[in-house]
């Protein structure tokens, strides 16, 4: 490794700091997931449907806030909008905590999201790393997000077997709080601001990332995920108690289930990213998420075909969530990751709303069963849709630093000169940033012509 992709201490910092920032955000809004629709005898005026909203509701206020918030924190600084957004969470928190029908919980859980603070994080961590190790700051974060939710599984039903709905919700408020205190304590001062379109919302882009069908795909793909994902959890409680697991080892359950899909995904992951096979790791997850679904819309009592399913439907879930946000890297234009991935984020977030509405709709209309049929007629439609992607070429993105006597050539020239180099596919200059954004092909890369290129030898 050069010296120059070598962490400095301050980066390290802000890279453990704003990743157990993130995740612990994520672990706070993941953590009803497993326990709320067991709880919702004790709510006041709760049905499937209302159920179904109060897990999914907090996506719509992440949906509709999250672009706002990133460009407010251009303004007027990250902290203070990360900050804000901590404060709104805790408040979410505490207001579901006390809350006694489903009406409050609700609430809450809106509030909750509406601390849409993931783009304002995205970019403090942007601020806080040079171009060379972003890349793997950002990689840092998906890992955190990944692991979050994990733990989720497992610790929202300790929680709630030993201190009800309420001490699950509380638990968040104490992660809100603790979030605060370590953006303020362990994240350094951030830098002076600057535009990082590979992780910023770019206007001028965003009319040509939308006439983009194959990121449309991609769009589509984490707006199912996240859609099935949430209504499937209107019923999975259920069938674990059907199938005789007392509540309090639920957590037993999931944790088995995540760790074994979590060994299992890593060697697709491998063959989807070192072998090519982006395309067909991904219509084979889309598949086994549909046999799955069927699986536990007919599994019955059986706690064994229950646990089978489950495993199935997480390792498919996992890999899927490991590769989608790779191919939209792969896809997006250079200069324009930052555009793709924000539309990326809204999709997943509206997605985990309508799931949430979708399946307790199901649940209370047609039964547990229907939610799984429901949901793997999605899938089904989701997978053709898939049919016709074009596999995605495995290109990387760079950012690099303009040499000091390279600011003021001409922009036609600075393009023209990377884009010679070899494995260079797309590139875009912008020289108020002072940065030249990079598509390559690794393989083909002329890593020393474009070392002198950028003065960085």
């Amino acid at each position: 490794m050069s010296k120059a992709r070598l962490l400095l201490a301050a980066e390290r910092r802000a890279i453990v700091g704003l990743a157990g920032l993130y995740a612990t955000r994520m672990l706070g809004l993941f953590m009803v997931l497993p326990v709320l629709a067991l709880k919702a005898d004790d709510l006041v005026g709760a049905t499937p449907l209302l159920v179904g909203l109060a897990l999914g509701i907090y996506g719509l206020t992440q949906a509709v806030l999250q672009i706002p918030f990133g460009l407010l924190s251009d303004r007027i600084g990250r902290k203070p909008v990360i900050a804000g957004g901590l404060v709104l969470f805790l408040i979410g928190s505490v207001v579901a905590a006390q809350a006694d029908g489903i009406g409050g919980v609700i609430l809450g859980r809106c509030l909750q999201g509406s601390g849409a603070v993931a783009a304002a994080i995205m970019a403090l961590l942007a601020d806080q790393t040079r171009e060379q190790v972003r890349t793997a700051a950002m990689a840092t974060i998906g890992l955190s997000i990944g692991v979050a939710f994990a733990v989720a599984m497992v610790l929202g039903p300790l929680v709630s077997a030993h201190f009800g709905l309420g001490g699950v919700f509380w638990f968040t408020a104490g992660l809100a709080a603790l979030g605060l205190v370590v953006l303020w304590k362990l994240v350094p001062q951030a830098p002076q601001r600057r535009g990082h379109r590979d992780v910023g919302l770019d206007r001028g882009q965003l009319r040509s990332i939308l006439g983009r069908l194959d990121l449309w795909r991609l769009d589509a793909s984490i707006f199912g995920l996240h859609l099935i994902l949430m209504a499937i959890f209107v019923a999975v409680p259920f069938r674990l108690v059907d199938a005789g697991i007392a509540e309090p080892h639920h957590g037993l359950v999931y944790l088995a289930v995540m760790g074994l899909s979590f060994v299992a995904m890593v060697p697709l992951v491998i063959v989807a990213e070192k072998r090519r096979k982006m395309k067909l790791m991904c219509l084979g997850a889309i598949a086994a998420i549909v046999a799955s679904l069927l699986g536990l819309g007919i599994a019955g009592d059986g706690l064994m075909a229950l646990v089978g399913w489950l495993f199935a439907f997480f390792t498919a879930f996992n890999l899927l969530e490991a590769t989608l946000p790779s191919m939209i890297s792969k896809l997006a234009p250079a200069g324009a990751k930052g555009t793709a991935m924000g539309l990326y984020s809204t999709s997943q977030f509206l997605g985990a709303f309508l799931g949430g509405v979708l399946g307790g709709f199901l649940s209370q209309q047609f039964g547990l069963t229907a939610v799984f049929l429901g949901a793997a007629v999605l899938g089904l439609a989701w997978f053709v849709l898939m049919l016709g992607m074009t596999p995605p070429r495995h290109l990387s993105s760079e950012v690099v630093a303009l040499a000091e006597d390279q600011q003021d050539d001409a922009l036609d020239t600075l393009m023209a000169r990377f884009a010679a180099v070899a494995g260079v596919e797309d590139v875009l200059v912008v020289p108020e940033e002072r940065l030249a954004y990079l598509k390559v092909d690794r393989a083909r890369l002329d890593s020393e012509a474009l070392s002198r290129l950028t003065g960085s030898r």
